[in-house]
């Protein structure tokens, strides 16, 4: 069994392709500004659509296109909240009577969890007492 091992190869990834007879894609540098004036480069093939912007692999901030235009900004929905969703389907004074019908079944222990009602007390405790 030792004869089949596989000797010299680490574990983890490890390429024993040979770059030999592979031609690259064409690329290009595209340089990139920081708010604070600095630049970098990022390399990208030469048919890709080049972004506005770019994150900045060192310290994350959003870097703008050098030579470029002010990117579109785009008009941005304001997200639908549950509450306004349940507004569309129901008005103010529907919400007021379906949460005092909820709350009066609920105190009355007709619904909700169990652990929250107050125990009934017993029948053979009042005959008791009675007699």
């Amino acid at each position: 069994m030792a004869e089949r091992a596989l000797r010299g190869a680490r574990l983890g990834t490890q390429s024993f392709e040979d770059e030999r007879g592979v031609e690259m894609a064409p690329r290009q540098e595209v340089e990139y500004v920081l708010p604070d004036g600095r630049s970098f480069t990022v390399t990208m093939a030469e048919d890709a659509e080049v972004p506005a912007e770019w994150e900045d692999p060192r310290s994350g901030k959003m870097g703008r296109l050098m030579d470029g235009t002010e990117p579109e900004h785009k008009e941005v929905k304001a997200a639908r909240t549950h509450w306004d969703m349940l507004l569309e389907r129901r008005s103010i004074p529907e919400l007021e009577e379906i949460l005092t019908e909820r709350l009066e079944l609920l105190r009355a222990g007709e619904i909700g969890p169990a652990h929250l009602h107050r125990p009934a007390k017993s029948k053979s405790k009042a005959r008791k007492r009675t007699a």
